[in-house]
Formats: structure tokens, sequence, C-alpha cells
């Protein structure tokens, strides 16, 4: 088992759970109101998993890995609601350190789950009876032309990088439009991030989006937990209005990557400069006129 790291530091979350600081991009890997509940509210109960379940067999693909949280979460809905239903797994994931020291912090899993959570940590690989799965080690600009290469089509994909603002070579249009190409038909992407960047990514490539609201917003800035989004638009909770207005304004402007290999800060200008030409409003100004402080 790998030590803990100085780069990700352990810290609790509300709901008893840990997750990691990242020195690095200066996030923590979940939300601190819960880490678990994370997975489980914005990722696995997101992609309708407990309808999904009654399929015999489901695939899914976690970008951005990293403790493995959201695979879990999956696999112990999945299996609550179908202990039959046999599921592949693809994580993406940049570092093996991170899910290798995940392992001294983890929650407690069903002893199956836990299992397959040790198994991808160590060897990258698991194959049983009801669990075919692997991580893909390296930059997921990469690793995801080699799924589309396959024609992988997963039933839910869960998209958790860091925020656009801090990781936005995984937030662009061309690859977010990989990322499509991996969507089944029927199947669900979901993203904790409502950022109005992500949420036009998504639709230019070829995406419907909804919201993830929140149940009780504390907060006028406080209007929803993030997105989904499908190739149909059935099942998906519409935009509010003052969401789809959020999407005309700059910030509605997406992150651009043409050939999947720019540093973030180069894809931050690059959208920087197409904001400072736009003729859209302002996002400040659409804050003043909902309220938003």
């Amino acid at each position: 088992m790998a030590a803990l790291t100085p780069l990700w530091q352990p810290r609790a979350t509300a709901d008893g759970s840990f997750t990691f600081f990242s020195s690095e991009f200066g996030e923590t890997f979940h939300s601190l109101e819960g880490a678990r509940q994370e997975a489980f509210e914005k990722f696995a109960i997101a992609t309708a998993l407990p309808t999904q379940a009654q399929a015999p067999q489901l695939q899914l693909l976690d970008i951005c890995y990293g403790l493995g949280y959201n695979t879990a979460a999956a696999l112990e809905v999945i299996w609550h609601h179908n202990p039959a239903c046999q599921v592949t797994v693809v994580g993406l994931e940049l570092d093996l350190r991170v899910p290798q020291a995940a392992l001294a912090v983890m929650p407690p899993w069903s002893a199956p789950v836990q299992a397959i959570l040790e198994r991808l940590a160590e060897g990258q690989q698991v194959s049983t009876p009801q669990c075919q799965a692997q991580l893909l080690i390296g930059d997921a600009r990469q690793t995801i032309q080699d799924l589309v290469r396959q024609g992988f089509q997963a039933d839910a994909i869960f998209l958790d990088p860091f925020s656009p603002q801090r990781c936005p070579q995984l937030w662009t249009v061309e690859f977010l439009s990989l990322v499509a190409r991996c969507l089944a038909p029927e199947g669900y992407l979901a993203t904790y991030s409502r950022a109005a960047a992500v949420r036009s990514a998504l639709r230019e490539a070829g995406l419907h989006i909804g919201t993830l609201p929140i149940g009780a917003p504390q907060h006028s800035h406080e209007w929803a937990q993030g997105t989904v989004a499908r190739w149909q638009a059935d099942h998906l909770i519409p935009l509010s209005q003052l969401e789809q207005e959020h999407l005309q304004t700059r910030a509605g402007i997406p992150y651009r990557d043409p050939h999947l290999r720019d540093s973030a800060e180069t894809i931050r200008l690059r959208r920087q400069a197409e904001q400072q030409v736009s003729h859209r409003e302002s996002t400040s100004r659409w804050r003043n006129r909902w309220g938003i402080t």
C-alpha cells in the first residue's frame, strides 16, 4: 500500500468519510459536505443506476477515478437492486498513487466492492464473474481516444475532474465530444459541475442537458448541485430560467483545446480572449439581475 504523500492531504468531510486535498490543484477531491454522500447522490443516483440495474449487464466509465468512491457507490447501488447484474468498469486516472493512497482512508464499502477497489489500486485490473474492471493510467485526453476507437459504450459516465478553473483540459468541447461518443444511446452522464462553460460544451458535443437540483438551497448562489446529460431530453430535469440565461452570458463560452494537448494556462487564455471580444451579457450583470451574491 502506498504511503500518504504530501501531495494529497486527508480531509474529513461532514458525513464522516475522508477525501484528499490536492496541493497541486488547490482543491479537495470531493465535497466537504460529504465525500461518500456525493458519490451516491451526484453520480450513482444521478445516472439512474437504481433503474438501469435491472439490465443483465451495465458498463460504467469513471473519468478521474481518484479515490474510487464513484465506482464504489455505483457498484453498491447496482448490486443492491440487482445482485446478478454483470458490470464492466473503466476508470481513467492520471496518477495510480491516488487510488493506492486512498486505501488508507477508505470509507466502509461492502466486502465485494472493497476487494475490487483494492485490486484495482494494486494491479489496475479485476476479473470476477460479476465485474470486469480496469484503470487506464495517463492523460485522460489520450486514454479516452483508445476507448472511442474500441467503440466502448457506457450506460453511465461519471465526469469528475477538478474544477474547470483548475483543470480546464478535461472540460473542453473537444474532450467532452470524445466523452459523448462513449455514452450509450440510453445512457446518462453526470457531473458535479453546473458551470455554464461545461454545460455549453456538453451541448456542443450534441447532448441534451438537465440540472441536478439542490433540495433546500440556503443561499442565492446555490441553484444546482450538478448537471446530467443524455442523447435524449427525456428523464432530465429542465434547466430553470436562471440557468438558461446563465448559458447565454460570457460564462457560457466553453473551453477549447483543438489538438487535445494544450496546457491549462493556454486553454484558459484562449477562453479569456474569446470572452473579451464577445457581445454576450456579462456574468456580473446576470448575477445582479437575479440577485445572486
